[in-house]
């Protein structure tokens, strides 16, 4: 039963020409792929920054072939076409109201070569993932923007996205070598291939001649050409990068040079080759305090890149901002109303060149008066804790503002001589129009600051105010300052209309003539970087509606997406949130909404249920990687709680109340299922069971060679272990999952997960105490993720007293052997209570008692949600690297999708999440390990082989001392 399936009702309600659209591309593009559902439409057609327009048409393209095709018909049908990657753009570059290409899958592929100087990326490989491609060259790319860990190559070099410590030397303008481009006709040049080059000049011979032309005028004109190297020694992406008739004669480096900081509007770029920079392992930081931003200024321009890596600006409200979160240094609460302050790297390839430089630096700064003597650290914990102030400063604006309101971040740049004097100013234009929250923050080595402030969009007279105060922003930069009105985050709508202000009539005029040279018939991203309405930067608002407590915080930046199971199948956190919003926006006028709205709610409820509810893992990963610290799986939570009805709650209660008897009927289930598989074998068992599933309407749950089968009595292990007393005391709770469900038919290992875990226990000379009412208890997570609050919160309560009894009042540590449970239970039992899963109580605890000779193999390891939340990544790796020969993390496995019972109820949310683990694994591992049982389930089941607890792995190597 395919509930995403394209409806047609949805292509006939689209204007005739998208119809078209459709029809034409439909031979080359699966429907699967294509997105014409309202619900689906309103979230992708989002991004980080303030605007808001809904494409008719989103198209996941996975190939060159494809874009190609795509772009095709959108010249013969003059259908305009919007690229996106990650869409953490923050000046609206990635949305459109017409057809908008996502890209999707088939992007990622990333060639080091020339022993990591030079490396070929497609546009869908994330920054950070490159930089771990070239580590172990000691190499990088040079961009290095702050959403690095989200944004794509696409959007980097499309933006010319710089960052802390690229400058204006390794950005992606000075870094590129070559890149593969397909223009509006859906024409294909690579730049490195000669023979393309020559196709490309005759076929687009008219495109080359322009540009040669503005080339030559450019040349011709001193003033021109003085006026373009002048504001480019500076940050600036502001416009085009008409700096490239200046640095270069041949037509093809300008057009390549052209592309970049392009926002999608010249062209598609399809790949990319830049040479990397060094990655220094050396390093260290100081927080250089000054009595104010005149100082810490001129402190700036005493430093040079020479000597510096990063020195990042800070200025009192930014400090102010932040001096309340956990981790800070006191001291902040104690600055001075005027104190501004310095965030200094400094880096070298030894211990003698990072303490030279740590010198030069001191040297530099001396007679400019600072608050504290300057210290630097080389600890990473204590630089890495300085530089959470600098990343903390965005988010702290966003998670206090008052809701409805939007964040926004703009970013501009001075010359250096005068970079004190503008930032005194920037503030004052703050306080005359009322922005008294707003922070200045930014790459000072570059004269590069941001400021944040928040903006109602929700009244005329809130829009005219911001739009009194950005004309007055331009007046400072543009004219009093000669500065750049956008230094790194691209012109995007907002800045648009103010291209020509910034630039002059004549320069302006030449980017209007390069954009009719690439882009005859302006169908390629219109409305980004070249916008003749004076008025585009007030036009179409993002709305931010109150809808719910847990996300209104958000500010739509999508760093959420990267883990989230359901991110290629249905929607990400960061959709379901505006999609709430619009639910939200719409019930606050239902009763004089006109009918087209009314089905418009109607619908995106309905659709809601599946692309928003069932299939949200509610693991939690969001908050992870989220400014703002927002975990949408607990909204999930709470709008399934919602929807559990009367039945539902008693059910959940029906349960609860006879748990052991309930658990006995599910391993009762499992031995039956498990005796079917062997009598009729696996084949026969998945045809009849796929069967079953679809004419139910995928009610009934999927069946899966690794179906566990039903666990070993406990009672029975018990039997079989000797429990000799022992100053060593840990109290074992069996989870209801590892008392159920034992191991699969083709699991290495037959015993249970109970069996296993005494027996190491037992080598590391541990007294195991269990709880006697046993089968009765549980965590609560099985109730909580399907919104049983009530039920959830009794089961652990119960848990919690019976667990305080046998563990002597929390004086003994608890073992709970598996993660997801363990973590609810640390969440809702306090601190009194010591409680552990697996991995961190092997750590901690037993393995100074073993002696471990590590299996001579290569395994796979599986870190789960619940043990990253609970920060015990390295722990993992620790454990594991000591058990066995060879350890394998598959790349891109974030959330195995599985959660709880997904795995068998919604299975395409696990096999999507799971898409990559067999090509990761290269049939290199007979074995892998984790520690949930019900995500080795689905592990197993997608890489064929077998998973199971790592407590089997520590087993398998381990005797007692």
């Amino acid at each position: 039963m395919n509930k995403l399936a394209l409806r047609q009702e949805d292509i006939q309600a689209l204007p005739p020409v998208y119809r078209q659209y459709y029809h034409e591309i439909s031979s080359i593009i699966p429907d699967d792929r294509v997105i014409a559902d309202p619900l689906r439409r309103i979230a992708y057609g989002t991004d980080g920054g303030f605007y808001r327009l809904v494409p008719k048409l989103v198209i996941k393209a996975r190939t060159i072939k494809e874009i190609t095709k795509l772009m095709e018909v959108a010249a013969r049908l003059k259908v305009p076409v919007t690229f996106k990657a990650a869409g953490t753009s923050l000046s609206g570059q990635a949305i459109s109201d017409s057809i908008l290409i996502y890209l999707f899958g088939n992007w990622t592929n990333c060639s080091v070569q020339e022993n990591g100087e030079l490396i070929k990326l497609e546009p869908g490989v994330i920054g950070a993932e490159a930089n771990r491609k070239l580590l172990k060259y000691k190499r990088k790319i040079g961009p290095d923007p702050a959403s690095i860990n989200h944004a794509m190559i696409g959007g980097i070099a499309a933006n010319n996205a710089s960052g802390m410590c690229c400058g204006t030397a390794d950005n992606s303008y000075k870094t590129v070598v070559d890149m593969k481009i397909i223009f509006w006709d859906g024409t294909l040049l690579d730049t490195s291939d000669q023979e393309s080059i020559n196709e490309f000049k005759v076929k687009h011979a008219n495109l080359v001649k322009e540009i040669e032309a503005i080339r030559d005028e450019i040349l011709k004109d001193s003033a021109l050409k003085e006026q373009i190297i002048h504001k480019f020694k500076i940050k600036n992406t502001t416009g085009y990068s008409i700096n490239a008739f200046v640095d270069y004669f041949d037509a093809i480096e300008i057009i390549k040079h052209l592309m970049i900081g392009s926002e999608g509007t010249l062209g598609f770029i399809a790949e990319i080759s830049y040479k990397t920079v060094k990655e220094y392992e050396n390093r260290a930081s100081a927080l250089v305090i000054f009595p104010n931003t005149e100082q810490a200024c001129r402190g700036v321009m005493k430093l040079d890149r020479e000597f510096v890596s990063a020195a990042e600006l800070m200025d009192r409200r930014s400090l102010r901002s932040v001096e309340n979160i956990e981790g800070m240094p006191p001291y902040l609460k104690e600055l001075d109303k005027d104190a501004s302050a310095l965030l200094i790297e400094v880096s070298g390839e030894d211990q003698k060149s990072l303490h030279s430089r740590i010198q030069d630096v001191k040297q530099a700064l001396e007679g400019i008066p600072t608050v504290f003597p300057i210290a630097f650290t080389e600890i990473k914990q204590e630089y890495m804790k300085l530089w959470n102030i600098r990343k903390g400063l965005f988010p702290a604006v966003g998670a206090v503002r008052k809701i409805g309101t939007t964040v926004i971040i703009e970013d501009v740049a001075f010359p250096m001589e005068h970079m004190a004097e503008a930032i005194l100013a920037l503030q004052d234009l703050f306080d005359k129009h009322g922005y008294d929250e707003a922070i200045i923050f930014g790459h000072a080595l570059d004269g590069n600051v941001h400021f944040v402030f928040t903006q109602d969009f929700s009244n005329d007279s809130e829009v005219e105010r911001y739009d009194r105060f950005m004309q007055e922003v331009c007046d400072l930069v543009a004219d009093r300052f000669g500065g750049s009105l956008k230094a790194e985050h691209g012109t995007g709508r907002n800045m648009a209309p103010f291209v020509e202000k910034e630039w002059g009539k004549k320069a302006y005029d030449m980017m209007v003539r390069l954009k009719k040279a690439f882009d005859p018939l302006s169908i390629i991203n219109p409305g980004v970087i070249i916008n003749d309405n004076p008025n585009a930067h007030l036009e179409d608002l993002k709305s931010l509606p109150p809808t719910h407590d847990i996300i209104d915080k958000c500010i739509e930046c999508g760093f959420c997406e990267i883990n989230c199971p359901s991110r290629n199948i249905t929607t990400t956190p960061r959709h379901r949130i505006v999609i709430r919003r619009a639910i939200s926006s719409l019930k606050a006028h239902a009763e004089d909404l006109p009918t087209v709205d009314k089905q418009l709610l109607e619908r995106l409820q309905s659709d809601y249920t599946y692309m928003g509810n069932q299939t949200c893992a509610v693991d939690g990963m969001c908050s992870t990687t989220c400014p703002v610290a927002i975990n949408t799986g607990e909204h999930t939570k709470v709008l399934r709680s919602y929807t559990v009805g009367r039945i539902g709650n008693k059910t959940s209660e029906l349960t609860a109340n006879h748990f052991a008897g309930i658990t006995s009927m599910i391993g009762m289930g499992l031995a039956a299922v498990n005796g079917v598989h062997s009598i009729i074998g696996k084949k026969a068992m998945r045809s009849i069971t796929s069967l079953t599933r679809t004419i139910s309407g995928d009610r009934i749950p999927l069946w899966s060679p690794w179906m566990p089968k039903k666990a070993t009595s406990l009672d029975s292990t018990l039997s079989k272990h000797s429990n000799k007393a022992s100053n060593r005391k840990v109290v074992y709770f069996p989870s209801c999952i590892s008392r159920t469900m034992g191991p699969a038919k083709s699991d290495i290992d037959q015993r249970s997960i109970p069996e296993v875990t005494l027996s190491i226990l037992r080598k590391a000379g541990y007294e195991v105490i269990i709880p006697k009412n046993r089968n009765e208890l549980c965590c609560g997570t099985p109730y909580e993720s399907k919104g049983y609050f009530e039920e959830a919160d009794r089961m652990s309560a119960e848990l919690e007293k019976e667990l305080l009894a046998v563990s002597n009042n929390g004086k003994i540590p608890i073992l709970c052997d598996t993660s997801p449970c363990t973590y609810r239970m640390q969440r809702v039992m306090g601190d009194h209570l010591k409680l552990y899963e697996p991995v961190e109580f092997i750590h901690d605890y037993l393995l100074e008692h073993l002696d471990i000779e590590p299996v001579n193999e290569t395994v796979a390891v599986h870190v789960t949600c619940s043990s990253i939340k609970m920060g015990l990544r390295d722990k993992f790796v620790a454990v594991t690297s000591a058990c066995a020969k060879d350890t394998i993390f598959p790349e891109g496995i974030k959330c195995c999708g599985f959660s709880g019972d997904k795995g068998f109820t919604t299975p395409e949310l696990n096999a999507s999440a799971l898409a990559t683990l067999s090509d990761s694994l290269e049939g290199r591992c007979k074995s892998g390990y984790s520690n949930s049982r019900t995500c080795e389930i689905g592990l197993s089941h997608h890489s064929d082989i077998s998973y199971q607890s790592i407590l089997y792995l520590v087993d398998r190597c381990a005797k007692a001392k």
